[in-house]
């Protein structure tokens, strides 16, 4: 399983990078507005740190302008993917795009039936938000594998990223569930990182090593 960050933190970005175990980047203007600088400037910077997939957001709710945007982002660098929400109008977005040849990931997904429709409208990347529907007493995860289900039995390419991670147990679901993605909060590496025992562990070698050269 690949694992993106998702944020729009240079500083962020580069420490995690520096773990080696960073795949790609999510953001959308709402992150980078935080950041306090401008979208353009941002996405090149981390496109400079991350080689592999950095998606990008539009910020238009009809077709044409969708696709106007996409178009732009696409020169940024070579490895942007443009984001686009679902819905009629990213489909078409969609399906315009891919055919030029620009890699989608398709965003605020909810259902396998959206999941289906963006894969077939030429998606590279499809993102289940499994957070939000577990906020509103639907299973996540259960459309995550609905959807890796569905584009096996019918042979999409595809990938499913997980997104609106929450904490370490939606990604150990993400991975049972056979997303290819998970994309979360730069925090959360952290916690998957540690576990008391690993630092017991850590600790007790140390002391007794210690131990042993002052004998």
């Amino acid at each position: 399983m690949q694992l993106f960050l998702d944020t729009a933190d240079l500083t962020a970005i580069k420490k995690y990078a520096a773990w080696g175990i960073v795949d790609g980047i999510t953001t959308n203007p709402s992150l980078v507005a935080k950041e306090g600088v401008d979208f353009e400037t941002r996405v090149k910077e981390i496109c400079r740190v991350i080689s592999g997939p950095v998606s990008a957001e539009v910020l238009s709710l009809e077709a044409e302008k969708m696709i106007v945007e996409g178009k732009k982002y696409a020169k940024w660098a070579k490895n942007v993917y443009v984001k686009l929400p679902m819905g009629v109008e990213g489909l078409k977005a969609c399906k315009a795009l891919s055919d030029a040849g620009i890699p989608i990931n398709m965003t605020l997904i909810f259902t396998p039936a959206q999941a289906l429709l963006a894969a077939k409208a030429g998606a590279k990347l499809v993102s289940p938000f499994v957070g939000r529907l577990d906020d509103i007493g639907h299973d996540g995860m259960g459309v995550i594998y609905d959807i890796v289900e569905i584009y096996r039995t019918y042979g999409f390419t595809a990938k499913v990223l997980a997104a609106s991670i929450r904490h370490p147990q939606h990604i150990l679901e993400a991975m049972k569930a056979g997303a290819d993605i998970a994309t979360l909060p730069p925090e959360l590496l952290e916690k998957m990182a540690l576990h008391p025992l690993t630092t017991q562990g850590i600790e007790k070698f140390a002391a007794d090593w210690k131990k042993s050269q002052q004998s």
